[in-house]
């Protein structure tokens, strides 16, 4: 059996490619699925068709389900996994001024306290075995301001600011830990901006949003023996879009 990895959130948009990804890259893939039931049921038996010596599993799980959460966790320690990536997300968009705090900290339990959770309980074996990966899912939000992002950008923070220091703690051992930040995906998650689109792409340097596979990749690479060198790095996935200053002369 390969390297197993177990990716959060892993049934549809950024989550299915990068289990696609990675079992194109030779691992056995868990993935966590919350709602998309059908969507996960199709993921297993794409990937059962297209790589029949890869094992590609859908777990149930509620990353808000703190309870559930510690259960999965007990039985994810015995599990093995050379590497974890920690893409489910939850967004929360109001203004700084008028946060709601429940509703921050529903988005932040999602966003970094279940990371949290998932790597004290994997990252022990994967020290003793000399070997890891761990992977989080960041966003640009969290390195650039943008007006209604304050409680996800912050919980995004605070997954930079735990997997820098995770990074340092267990270099020593053979693991690694990154972050990858993506900017604007295309994904069911843009619809909402889809009247905007037009304007937001006008703005970022490679006039696009990201398809999956671009960040996918990367991840899929940071699981793999070359990036054995990288670890506590913030990668953006964005287009150029940190890189520039925003303000346009004329």
């Amino acid at each position: 059996m390969s390297a197993p990895v177990l990716v959060t959130g892993g049934a549809r948009g950024l989550g299915a490619a990068i289990v696609r990804a990675l079992a194109q890259a030779g691992h056995d893939v868990d993935f966590t699925v919350r709602a998309s039931g059908e969507e996960a049921e199709a993921l297993v038996a794409e990937c059962a068709e297209a790589h029949p010596a890869r094992r590609v599993r859908a777990l149930p799980l509620d990353l808000a389900d703190r309870t559930a959460l510690d259960a999965f966790c007990e039985a994810a320690a015995e599990a093995g996994y050379y590497g974890l990536v920690h893409n489910a997300g939850q967004s929360y968009d109001t203004l700084a001024a008028i946060l709601d705090q429940d509703r921050a900290e529903a988005a932040m339990q999602v966003n970094f306290w279940s990371l949290t959770r998932l790597a004290k309980a994997l990252v022990r074996p994967m020290t003793r075995a000399k070997a890891g990966r761990i992977v989080a899912i960041g966003s640009v939000a969290a390195l650039r301001a943008n007006p209604g992002n304050a409680a996800y950008a912050a919980s995004k923070g605070a997954l930079i600011s735990y997997c820098r220091t995770l990074a340092i703690e267990s270099a020593r051992r053979g693991v690694t830990v990154n972050v990858v930040a993506p900017g604007f995906i295309d994904t069911a998650m843009m619809a909402p901006y889809a009247a905007h689109r037009a304007a937001m792409e006008k703005q970022i340097p490679a006039g696009r949003f990201a398809a999956p596979g671009d960040v996918a990749a990367l991840v899929a690479f940071l699981m793999g023996p070359g990036a054995a060198y990288i670890t506590g790095a913030v990668l953006p996935v964005d287009g150029g879009l940190t890189a520039m200053m925003g303000v346009h002369r004329g």
